[in-house]
């Protein structure tokens, strides 16, 4: 049940009768009659926020203030960066995420005991729904039996995980786990767990209207804000203070409106788009606003594209993207099943409360930027970043420069040809004479750079999109009448993100040409998306490894950055799912698939893309007939059921978690050991060595791997003496409730460069005595001798996921202080969370406008005592030869509330404190 501390004689609240039913709401053209401000210009996005602050006013943590303070936003043009805490209405979890976060509350509940308080204490307050998407991993492909076998084997790899949740589920109370197999979290929100309005009973039993609102631990959470549902990623451990009533403290943010005119030119796919609309507002620079869509070209745009733009948030660095309801929002429910009475409900409230999109809908924004629709061209993007977007005419170009730049080769010269000693000519270089090419031993084929090795359909992203699933099965289905197949290198896959995907595949009668090229059903979840890819062909990744080739991968989903996808693969890029099955025919980044054969038939005739590629008229014909209320509403009929393999699944009973010592997967952490009722203080950093030297648009994927691990790394080296066997190690995302092996896979990433080092990539630093070690082995050293550490870095430090491992393995490694030139939300909030202070950079200070490289010590000052939130604090940098350097650093503790966690050493710690003397 959400808790409502605002008073049911609020002034604000109203009655609204829909239906024959009756439900009380926060009105806030009730709040403007009451003469708290004029809020009839703010953006709907913002409203939702100004909503809660109505709902839950109750002159402490929420203020008269605080309500008059969006106002006073629109009167300031759209900025008014006031501290106020949010409630939302629920949580969604991801079992990668969720594991950790519920063994965070197994181990508080412990701590609780310890204290002398109720464990019952510790039980979410709010819903939590948990989806268990992101283990299944594409072992086997490419065939009829994939599916069951990567599913018996998820079983076998995750056991002791699905013991742990099926505790979980039992222990708490509104906590409820979507089991295996049924799709990806957001996908499912989507299609079933959003609701648009919310409603609940408050103290006196009164059922309250009001916007479906929820934070997420994983940074897609936005998918759902397209289904105009307020939603955001956030790190497991604010995930678990909000389960636990610990409001949400956030500035009110800033919102870019982003206007679309016009509509998608034939050909062209949501893909294309959100990759144009990424782009455009990684280069405005939206990091901790909201981006709210707007004009004209919403009438155009099915919800299913509106949620492949707001999915994306994450990598266009958007808090959300949010979506208004308007007549699309109700269609959409409609169609995925919702029941009419929440339907009706959906319009009535929007209409009376001022959320609804009409014809003359302009709100106030803090900036904005605009896309004619019909100026988006076919887009990959790659080979590393997401906002990276590659014209599809111009990728082969592309990729030459990339297998250039990674084979030192100068590609300056302009003209046809370029002089040589002597005056001779030469060529520029091409791909065909500066690639790497392997014959893959046994087999008749070569692969070389460029050779596309996986083509996945996969993520949350693009198949919740009916429109893109569909265009693929067309493009497989034209390609089988010609008499195309995949190349033989190609590991294909087909992960949809709900089983509703499959049954509209299948009545379309596309499934079966899917199939026959090799995109076979391999499971329901994230799979290559999160690193999931599975092993390639050994013969194929001995190849690879052998010659140093340059592999490609081309999948649908939202990430695509360096040593995710697989490690075999180089160069990774985001397209469609009608493209990813192009490419899986073509199998070569080095074609121009805009222009070139991408294979041919039988006789020799040339096949181009043009000739596979589906109308979208006959996208949209298919859509409309296999897409159904039915369908939806059949799949989702016993979504809490789970099949046979969940069904025997026993997580034993009992208000604490009995911890298995022999465990591998699930073990009680150590934050808690030791601790007290009463907080500590912050601390000035003093001689602080330097364990890493990072590089711009560090992600917490560099910081906090979800893929395979080696066994002569740290974490291998734990699981080995451990006596498991290196076919069992499964990833880091599956192992995260185990403290000991992320402490070892923090800032393990494959491809992470430490500049301390010269050419070295992975997890490596230099140790006490200067030699190069893992940065586990040497932290640990550090720790031993009692020395502080800081990690450096440069702009967008902790980009991409949401991931509380990327923080609680920093802290746990014994690192005080982070300090960049900027930091990404979700990161940011999650370091402050484990009691590890972020700090930027001032004054064009840079680790390289101050030449560091590692040898130096770092004293950071004015901590103790009254710290204020974003504060300029003195910093000093003594380097080897003694050369002592005085500069400033901004706090990056945002608010007054983030204070007081650090001082407690961390969000949990400050709710725990909390809960235990209210016990």
């Amino acid at each position: 049940m959400t808790i409502f501390t605002g008073s049911d004689t609020s002034k604000t609240r109203r009655e609204l009768s829909v239906g024959g039913k009756t439900y009380a709401y926060y009105s806030i053209p009730a709040a403007q009659e009451a003469g708290l401000g004029d809020f009839s210009r703010l953006p709907a996005a913002l409203k939702v926020v100004l909503e809660n602050m109505l709902r839950f006013e109750d002159g402490k943590t929420v203020s008269t203030e605080d309500i008059k303070a969006f106002s006073e936003w629109a009167d300031k043009g759209g900025k008014n960066p006031r501290e106020i805490a949010y409630r939302p209405a629920r949580v969604l979890m991801q079992d990668f995420t969720g594991v950790p976060a519920v063994v965070d509350l197994a181990a508080m509940r412990d701590a609780m005991v310890a204290l002398g308080g109720d464990p019952e204490k510790i039980n979410p307050l709010n819903p939590v729904d948990l989806v268990i998407d992101h283990s299944v991993m594409v072992d086997e492909f490419g065939n009829a039996r994939a599916f069951q076998m990567n599913v018996e084997r998820e079983y076998e790899r995750n056991g002791e995980r699905y013991e742990f949740l099926k505790w979980g589920q039992g222990a708490f109370n509104n906590f409820r786990v979507v089991p295996p197999g049924t799709g990806i979290c957001h996908q499912v929100n989507l299609e079933y767990l959003g609701q648009t309005v919310w409603t609940d009973q408050d103290q006196n039993g009164v059922e309250v209207a009001y916007p479906d609102t929820l934070v997420g631990t994983d940074s897609h959470t936005t998918m759902v804000n397209g289904l105009a549902i307020l939603g955001w990623g956030v790190g497991g451990i604010e995930a678990e203070a909000a389960m636990l009533g610990q409001p949400i403290s956030m500035l009110i943010p800033e919102v870019v409106g982003f206007k679309l005119t016009g509509k998608l030119k034939e050909g062209m796919t949501a893909t294309d788009l959100v990759l144009t609309v990424t782009q455009m507002l990684r280069k405005k620079g939206v990091v901790n606003k909201f981006v709210e869509f707007y004009g004209e070209g919403l009438d155009h745009l099915p919800l299913a594209d509106r949620a492949t733009i707001a999915n994306m948030a994450p990598e266009y660095g958007a808090t959300c993207g949010f979506f208004p309801i308007d007549d699309e929002t109700l269609n959409y429910l409609r169609t995925s099943g919702r029941e009419e009475e929440r339907i009706a409900l959906v319009e009535a409230y929007a209409k009376e409360n001022g959320f609804w999109r009409g014809a003359n809908y302009a709100p106030i924004y803090t900036d904005t930027l605009e896309l004619d629709m019909s100026t988006v061209e076919p887009s990959l993007a790659g080979p590393k970043r997401p906002q990276d977007r590659v014209p599809l005419s111009s990728a082969a170009e592309g990729f030459l420069k990339v297998t250039a730049d990674y084979r030192g080769v100068d590609l300056s010269a302009g003209a046809t040809e370029m002089a040589a000693e002597g005056g001779a000519t030469v060529p520029v270089p091409t791909i065909e004479t500066i690639a790497k090419t392997a014959k893959v031993e046994g087999e008749t084929y070569e692969i070389r750079d460029g050779s596309v090795v996986i083509a996945a359909i996969t993520s949350c992203t693009n198949t919740s999109n009916p429109y893109v699933m569909i265009a693929a099965g067309l493009v497989a289905q034209k390609a089988n009448a010609l008499g195309l197949t995949r190349k033989p290198w190609v590991k294909t896959s087909l992960a949809p993100g709900s089983q509703v995907v499959t049954e509209y595949l299948r009545d379309a009668g596309l499934q079966d040409d899917l199939d026959a090229l090799g995109f076979n059903l391999v499971g329901y979840g994230c799979t290559t998306c999160i690193g999931n890819s599975g092993p390639l062909p050994e013969k194929i990744s001995k190849a690879i490894a052998d010659n140093d080739i340059v592999a490609c991968s081309v999948l649908s989903g939202n990430r695509n950055f360096e040593g995710r996808v697989n490690p075999d693969v180089r160069a990774n890029y985001l397209a469609s799912p009608p493209l990813c099955v192009a490419y899986a025919i073509a199998g070569d980044m080095n074609i121009n698939i805009m222009e070139d054969a991408i294979a041919q038939k039988a006789d020799g005739t040339p096949v181009f893309l043009k000739d596979i590629w589906p109308t979208q008229k006959e996208v949209s014909d298919l859509v409309m007939k296999t897409v159904t209320r039915e369908a939806f509403q059949s799949k989702y009929a016993d979504v809490f059921k789970g099949d046979e393999h969940w069904q025997k699944v026993d997580g034993g009973e009992g208000l604490t978690y009995s911890w298995p010592a022999s465990s591998t997967y699930v073990q009680n952490p150590p934050y808690f050991v030791g601790m007290g009722m009463e907080p500590g203080v912050i601390d000035d950093v003093t001689d602080a060595k330097i364990l890493a030297l990072l590089a711009d648009s560090v992600t917490t994927d560099h910081i906090s791997p979800a893929g395979s691990f080696k066994p002569d790394h740290p974490a291998g080296k734990y699981l080995i003496e451990r006596q498991v066997p290196v076919r069992d190690f499964n990833s880091y995302g599956s192992r995260r409730g185990n403290h000991e092996i992320m402490m070892r896979g923090t800032f393990a990433n494959i491809r992470i460069r430490n500049e301390m080092l010269d050419g070295v990539e992975g997890g490596y630093t230099k140790g006490p005595d200067g030699e190069t070690t893992s940065i586990y082995d040497a932290a640990m050293e550090y720790i031993e001798q009692g020395r502080s550490l800081v990690i450096i870095a440069g702009k967008e430090y902790g980009t991409g996921s949401s991931r509380d491992w990327a923080a609680k393995g920093t802290a746990l490694l014994g690192v005080k202080a982070v300090i960049a030139e900027s930091f990404e939300r979700i990161h940011r909030s999650n370091l402050v969370g484990m009691g590890v202070i972020p700090f930027e950079f001032k004054n064009g200070d840079t680790r390289k406008s101050l030449g560091l490289t590692g040898a130096e010590t770092v004293s950071i000052t004015g901590l103790k005592g009254d710290l204020k939130p974003q504060a300029d604090v003195p910093a000093t940098v003594t380097y080897a030869d003694g050369t002592v350097k005085e500069i400033t650093l901004r706090c990056r503790i945002d608010t007054a509330v983030e204070i007081e966690y650090v001082e407690n050493g961390g969000v949990l710690h400050y709710v725990l404190r909390s809960l235990a003397r209210a016990a």
